[in-house]
C-alpha cells in the first residue's frame, strides 16, 4: 500500500482531537509510513470579504504546493468531491497500490476549505460528507477512515 502524507491547514490546537489523529497515525504505522505536516493558515477579518478569503487560501495553496511529496497521487479533501463507503475507499486504496502509486498525500485546508486551483491541481477529490464539520474534526476522521480502508485491505476485522 502507498505511503501517507497528511499536509493540514493550521494548528490542531484540541487536545482530544489531537489524541485521536495521533492514536489513528500510530496504528497507521503498522501498515505504512506517514508524515503530517501543518502549513500555517492564514489570518483573516473576523468577518472577510470573498476577495479576502480567495486570496488567503491561495497564498495557503503555495505552502501546500511546496509541502506536496515529489510523485504523489493528490487527494484533495472538499465537500465537493465524491463520497465513498469505507470499503470503495479501501478499493481505491488498493486501486493505487496496483498501479504502483507509492506515495498518496491528503490535503486538509482550514476553516474556509482549499483553494480551487489546488482543487482542480488534485488527481481526486474526496468529500467525508455533505454536512460540514470543523476541520480538526475532519482530521480526526480522515485518519480513521484511511486506517479503516488499511484494515480492510488486510482482511482485519477492526471495520465490522
Amino acid at each position: 500500500m502507498p505511503g501517507l502524507s497528511f499536509l493540514f491547514a493550521g494548528k490542531m490546537r484540541e487536545p482530544h482531537f489531537e489524541a485521536a489523529f495521533a492514536e489513528y497515525i500510530k496504528r497507521l504505522g503498522g501498515y505504512t509510513k506517514c508524515e503530517v505536516r501543518e502549513i500555517a493558515e492564514q489570518k483573516l477579518p473576523e468577518r472577510p470579504s470573498e476577495r479576502e478569503i480567495a486570496a488567503a487560501l491561495a497564498r495557503e495553496a503555495r505552502e501546500f504546493e511546496k509541502a506536496i511529496p515529489k510523485g504523489a497521487y493528490v487527494c484533495a479533501l472538499c465537500v465537493e468531491g465524491e463520497q465513498r463507503t469505507s470499503e470503495q475507499l479501501a478499493r481505491k486504496l488498493g486501486e493505487l497500490d496496483g498501479r504502483g502509486v507509492s506515495r498518496l498525500c491528503f490535503l486538509v485546508g482550514g476553516s474556509y476549505g482549499l483553494d480551487e486551483g489546488l482543487k482542480k491541481r488534485a488527481d481526486w477529490r474526496l468529500s467525508m460528507s455533505r454536512m460540514t464539520f470543523p476541520h480538526h474534526l475532519a482530521r480526526v476522521m480522515l485518519a480513521e477512515q484511511v486506517y479503516r480502508a488499511y484494515t480492510i485491505n488486510a482482511g482485519k476485522l477492526y471495520h465490522k
